[in-house]
């Protein structure tokens, strides 16, 4: 199970939102180059990199975020938020990004996000399924869809998606730990999908239970900032 640290940007800073909600910002760090700097040095060789600022303008806006991290670091990048357009999605990979994560634009235009899955292939193009109250949510977790969410990604997987990243709106930032329950019915709806689990994660104990269930990787956002998991403890995970 790949551990793999995510980077919020808003204004070019790190925050963390909770519940995905705007109002409730906080910043972190006014450096995410020093932080992904910080996460590489530990050991960990990949990132979840989001332009929040993006995905409520939908289109892509934290360029720069991401040329440096990709410039200074051999961390392997996955993309999200605002990625809407083709150019976006050239520029994205252009600027140094391994993979692109989609969700927005699965709801919105599946036509052309499938053409994406074709043009680049299912190792870079990553399935964006964020659940609030089951159904997926888009924008930003700004507009709520009557998709239900483990048959959005059976439908997708069985076009030929393989990663997945599934979010649960109702635990992102609250520490609370991540829905295990949730997950377990993805991976036993959908086998062979990649999933990776993103929200909630809490403590060692979260991702240890996380560990034996067959996930591609987990997401760990507000518990390294505010020291609920240190850097050094996730050793061992990684192998360091």
């Amino acid at each position: 199970m790949n551990i793999i640290p995510a980077i919020d940007i808003i204004d070019g800073k790190c925050v963390r939102l909770t519940q995905g909600d705007y109002e409730q910002k906080k910043i972190y760090n006014t450096d995410p180059l020093e932080v992904a700097l910080q996460y590489e040095a530990h050991g960990i060789s990949r990132l979840h990199l989001v332009d929040l600022d993006g995905a409520k303008a939908r289109k892509v806006i934290n360029y720069d975020v991401l040329e440096k991290i990709c410039a200074r670091t051999h961390l392997s990048v996955d993309f999200g938020g605002g990625v809407q357009s083709d150019d976006d999605l050239q520029n994205v990979f252009g600027a140094g990004a391994q993979q692109v994560t989609g969700g927005s634009i699965a709801v919105r235009e599946p036509q052309r996000f499938m053409r994406w899955l074709s043009d680049y292939g299912s190792e870079k193009i990553i399935l964006g399924a964020d659940a609030k109250d089951r159904k997926v949510a888009i924008g930003g977790w700004q507009e709520n869809t009557s998709d239900d969410v483990l048959d959005f990604i059976e439908n997708y997987h069985g076009k030929g998606v393989k990663y997945v990243i599934c979010t649960d709106v109702a635990r992102d930032g609250l520490l609370q730990g991540p829905s295990i329950e949730l997950y377990a019915e993805i991976l036993a709806k959908t086998p062979g999908v990649r999933l990776i689990a993103s929200g909630g994660v809490s403590c060692l104990e979260d991702l240890r239970q996380l560990a034996p269930m067959g996930l591609e990787g987990v997401i760990i956002g507000k518990a390294i900032y505010e020291n609920k998991i240190s850097l050094n403890d996730l050793q061992e995970f990684t192998g360091q």
